[in-house]
C-alpha cells in the first residue's frame, strides 16, 4: 500500500473505531433490549445467547498493515451472534464468511485470497441475531421526539426503541460514508453481498439513499461497485451458477450480473 493510501486508510479506520463508540454510548439501554430479544426468540433452537457487543467494530481492520494489498472492500449486513461475540468481534466469521472463503479458493482465476486481500464493512455494526429481525428491535412504536411523560409506551424501553430506530439510520449513514473513505483510499472493487432489504421500505433502505447521492458524484468509483446475493445458504454461488452463459469465465459472469443488480438497487 502506498504512503497516501495508508494514511487515508489509518485515518478512516479511526474515524469508523470512533463513530462505533459514540454510537454505543448514545443507546446506553442496548445491550439490555438485545439480551431481552435473544432471551425470547422463537423458532430458534438454543436461541438465547450472552451480547458481548452491541455495536460491533471490525477488529479486523487492525490487523491491516503498509504492507498489506486490499484487493476488494465487501459489505455484508450487520453484526450477528458470532461476529459480537467477545473472541470475534469480527464481521463474516460464521457458516457465510466460510463460503465466501471457499468461493475464493475455488476460483484462484479472480486472484483474491479472502484473508488477506478482502477488508469488510457492514451496512450497519448494530448487532442483531439475524438481519430481519433489526425490525422487531427497532419498532418505533413511540418515537423519540415525544416526550416521555406524554407518550403511550408501556415503560421506558418502548421509548428506547425508537432511539434505536434513529441509531439505526444514522449509522446506515455513516457506514455508507465509510464505505466510500476506504474505497477512495484502497482504490479498489466493492461488493455489496445482499440487497433485498436495499430496497424502498427494507431494512436498508438509508444506506441506499446515502449511497446514490455519495456515487451520483463519483462516477468512477461507482463504477467498480457490484452486487450479489447473500453468501449464506449458498445463494450467492447458486445464483453465479444459474446465471453464467456457456463459455463465460466466471470473472466476465461476475461483472455482468454485479452491473445488472447494482443497476437494479442504485440507478
Amino acid at each position: 500500500m502506498e504512503q497516501n493510501a495508508w494514511n487515508k486508510f489509518k485515518k478512516t479506520r479511526e474515524k469508523f473505531r470512533n463513530q462505533v463508540e459514540e454510537l454505543s454510548a448514545s443507546l446506553p439501554k442496548l445491550k439490555d433490549i438485545q439480551q431481552k430479544f435473544a432471551d425470547n426468540r422463537s423458532g430458534s433452537k438454543n436461541a438465547s445467547y450472552i451480547i458481548e457487543t452491541p455495536v460491533v467494530y471490525n477488529t479486523a481492520l487492525d490487523d491491516i498493515t503498509i504492507n498489506d494489498e486490499i484487493k476488494m472492500i465487501l459489505v455484508a449486513d450487520n453484526p450477528g451472534r458470532r461476529e459480537q461475540a467477545s473472541e470475534n468481534r469480527r464481521y463474516l466469521v460464521g457458516p457465510s464468511g466460510k463460503i465466501a472463503q471457499k468461493f475464493f479458493r475455488d476460483n484462484p482465476s479472480l486472484g483474491i485470497d479472502f484473508l488477506k486481500n478482502v477488508i469488510i464493512l457492514n451496512k450497519t455494526p448494530i448487532h442483531s441475531p439475524r438481519t430481519v429481525e433489526l425490525k422487531e428491535l427497532c419498532m418505533m412504536d413511540c418515537p423519540q421526539k415525544v416526550p416521555v411523560k406524554t407518550q403511550r409506551c408501556k415503560d421506558r424501553e418502548e421509548a428506547d426503541k425508537g432511539l434505536l430506530s434513529e441509531a439505526l439510520n444514522k449509522s446506515q449513514d455513516f457506514m455508507a460514508s465509510l464505505l466510500i473513505n476506504f474505497q477512495e483510499a484502497l482504490d479498489c472493487s466493492v461488493w455489496i453481498i445482499g440487497y433485498s432489504e436495499m430496497r424502498k421500505g427494507g431494512i436498508f433502505e438509508t444506506y441506499t439513499e446515502k449511497l446514490k447521492e455519495l456515487y451520483a458524484i463519483r462516477e468512477e468509483m461507482y463504477k467498480q461497485v457490484f452486487f450479489y446475493r447473500h453468501f449464506s445458504m449458498n445463494q450467492f454461488t447458486i445464483d453465479l451458477k444459474q446465471q453464467t452463459k456457456d463459455g463465460e469465465s466466471v470473472i466476465k459472469s461476475l461483472k455482468r450480473i454485479g452491473k445488472a443488480y447494482r443497476e437494479r438497487i442504485l440507478g
